[in-house]
């Protein structure tokens, strides 16, 4: 059973997960043996998580870790290619509207991948929780998270409940 409150250093600072001192493109592999390096397991393939089967046993921690393994993944191949492409397109217009369009479009794409930046960390945090145990678990109260919340974001480190406290006592402050 994990541990309630400060879950290994992690903090749920603005809704978001603790960095685990990774830094997202040559850190964690995530791979710790424990899958193939295609992403895909015999154990997890057509395997859904139920309400039925104990929390948190090993094959919902596989399938778990085979999902954000692969999410981290196609983060990763978007970003390839999206350096690509920027340098690619790195070409002087002769018409300022063009350039000045130019520009925006590589704000807008760099922009997009500080935030996939951000998120691979996020990954990366939530497979050290499944290698540690502490996948699955709400840093605020230790109850189990729901397995349909962690289906839709497989990154949550906290319950629903406790996810709208913390976004109500947000909403209180920021009003401030």
């Amino acid at each position: 059973m994990p541990n309630k409150k400060g879950t290994k250093g992690l903090s749920a600072v603005n809704g978001h997960n603790g960095h685990n001192g990774h830094n997202g493109l040559n850190g964690h592999s995530g791979l710790n043996g424990h899958a193939k390096a295609n992403g895909s397991s015999d154990k997890t393939k057509g395997y859904r998580p139920t309400d039925k089967e104990p929390f948190m046993n090993e094959r919902q921690r596989d399938y778990f870790r085979q999902k954000l393994m692969s999410w981290r993944e196609d983060i990763l191949k978007e970003a390839k290619e999206t350096l690509q492409h920027l340098q690619d397109e790195n070409q002087n217009h002769p018409d300022i509207a063009d350039r000045a369009s130019s520009e925006t479009d590589r704000a807008i794409e760099l922009r997009a991948r500080d935030r996939q930046r951000k998120l691979i960390a996020k990954i990366d945090a939530a497979l050290h929780r499944i290698d540690d145990g502490t996948y699955g678990y709400c840093e605020e109260t230790g109850d189990p998270i729901a397995l349909k919340r962690l289906e839709a974001r497989p990154i949550a480190t906290l319950s629903v409940e406790a996810q709208e406290r913390h976004e109500r006592r947000e909403r209180i402050y920021r009003d401030d």
